[in-house]
């Protein structure tokens, strides 16, 4: 059987994989047509054949694709809800949960930035494009598969540890990879030799630590045979591309995703910048993951609304219920749009055997206070090796995180955006709560060495004011013309990585801007 039709060069000679649990074929026997299934199409069981398992496409899609195309329209029809629904009920936990676990983990953990002997200067999980690999000369990997140190337990626990309230995995990247036994292709975990049931594990793991679950999927794809444009290093012919058949396995495999694995929170999608995906594919593929989870809240990159790294920044009827900008904060955030910084603590996504630009956890840290005082999400990214093991750098920088936001947490957690502008000596957040009264948290990496600071713009004296986790010790505050000076603060800082003041109002206080 061959893994996968693209890598029949080079693999067609090697015996089967060894690991299956169950038989994998489902491609069409000799002299036996394709029968077609009830269904929702275009998504029906009937369309496993779109990419069969050992077979590169059925023989008969050219019969059956036209009919299909006529009752495509009627799936989207029948979504529960379309993307200009509001999504606050939806979203809530989200907006609540200010920081989550991103894992970038496929077949490029194996070489782990390197190829042939040869350093690869980009991102590990972009290797095969940056090396100009062949999809054949990729394919072997499938063989080296072996995860024997993944637990999905300890991820999850680490998650938790670290203060993160949920978790998103790359279910499939660029490079075509499923970290699931797809029954729509071979290319995937349940083939390997050394197969672990990731996804089903990993998301147990979760709803047992009480955190919510998200699967990453990559809309491009660099291996299968339908997808356009081909990358410059794949040599096989395009004529008989079709890409609207891939988009087809697309929805096939999303489907997989939102119907197998019980109740998934967030749909991450990414790969949408090429022009053959459209915006009514994007509206499409949104339609159908809240018709299969109607509570699920989808990003912006599942259609074309996202304007470069900057997040949610296009106008137009575009799908999608977040804004991703990518290793970076907004300037002033995204105001009257919910966003999600995804950012990584060395360079890369996957693991890179030579990526040792780790970044501290003190500014880590800052990095989290300030994306949620500009009112958005951290997604911090963690690249397990081939093993199934997070680097000891990255365990070692979410649990300080996870210490900090132990005293910390309620400045973070359900928190607004700052109504400061600029402030030299950090960043602020808010939270209102329902008697109407209001708590202002000042997150000070500058800590003033004359136990004093200024705080400009505001116009309301705290009935309350104190540094977080020392509330028994209570500080001056005296209104000037340039704000409210805050003193009786400690020559050094309570804490290292940011200490945080917290500020109670009986009511919303009047603040100045000061930008």
């Amino acid at each position: 059987m061959l893994t996968r039709a693209f890598a029949f060069a080079l693999i067609a000679s090697q015996q089967p994989p060894q690991g299956k649990a169950r038989p994998r074929g489902t491609a069409q026997e000799p002299g036996k047509s394709l029968a077609v299934s009830g269904g929702d199409c275009p998504d029906s069981a009937a369309l496993a054949q779109l990419h069969p398992k050992g077979s590169m496409r059925a023989p008969v899609l050219s019969l059956i694709l036209p009919a299909l195309s006529l009752l495509a329209p009627d799936l989207a029809s029948q979504a529960p809800a379309s993307s200009d629904n509001k999504p606050d009920s939806r979203i809530a936990w989200w907006q609540e949960a200010r920081f989550g676990m991103f894992i970038h983990w496929g077949l490029y953990a194996i070489p782990a930035g390197s190829w042939k002997g040869k350093r690869s200067k980009g991102v590990s999980e972009w290797l095969m494009r940056h090396m100009g690999i062949p999809p054949a000369e990729y394919a072997p990997l499938l063989k080296q598969w072996d995860p024997k140190k993944f637990d999905a337990s300890a991820w999850a626990k680490l998650a938790k540890e670290a203060g993160m309230r949920y978790l998103v995995i790359t279910t499939k990247h660029h490079d075509g990879f499923c970290l699931w036994d797809s029954k729509h292709t071979d290319w995937d975990v349940g083939a390997a030799p050394n197969t672990r049931e990731v996804l089903k594990e990993l998301s147990t793991a979760c709803r047992a630590e009480g955190l919510r679950i998200g699967w990453y999927h990559s809309i491009l794809d660099w291996t299968h045979p339908d997808y356009l444009p081909r990358l410059k290093s794949d040599p096989r012919p395009s004529e008989d591309a079709d890409y609207e058949r891939y988009v087809r396995y697309l929805r096939s495999q999303v489907r997989e995703l939102l119907t197998q694995f019980g109740k998934i929170d967030v749909m991450w999608f990414d790969g949408q910048w090429e022009g053959t995906w459209t915006h009514a594919h994007g509206k499409a593929l949104y339609q159908l993951c809240r018709e299969l989870q109607p509570q699920i809240i989808v990003n912006n990159r599942v259609d074309k609304g996202r304007g470069g790294n900057a997040g949610m920044t296009k106008k137009g009827d575009f799908a999608g219920d977040f804004g991703t900008p990518e290793q970076e904060i907004p300037a002033t955030g995204l105001p009257g749009v919910d966003w999600e910084s995804c950012m990584t603590m060395n360079r890369s996504w996957g693991y890179k055997a030579h990526d040792h630009n780790w970044k501290s956890a003190t500014r880590l840290i800052q990095t989290l206070c300030e994306t949620a005082s500009k009112g958005g999400n951290l997604l911090l990214n963690v690249g397990p090796n081939a093993l199934g093991e997070i680097p000891e750098p990255s365990v070692r920088r979410l649990k300080a995180m996870g210490r900090w936001l132990r005293t910390h947490g309620e400045a973070i957690y359900g928190t607004k955006a700052s109504p400061f502008g600029k402030l030299a000596f950090g960043c602020a957040t808010q939270r209102q709560q329902n008697d109407g009264s209001s708590k202002v948290y000042l997150h000070v990496f500058h800590w003033p060495k004359n136990g004093s600071l200024l705080l400009p713009g505001l116009r309301s004296q705290p009935s309350e004011a104190s540094i977080l986790g020392q509330e028994d010790a209570p500080l001056q505050l005296k209104p000037g013309k340039a704000g409210m000076q805050i003193s009786g603060l400690p020559k050094i800082a309570p804490n290292a990585h940011a200490s945080v003041l917290k500020l109670s109002f009986a009511k919303r206080p009047k603040i100045e801007p000061n930008r």
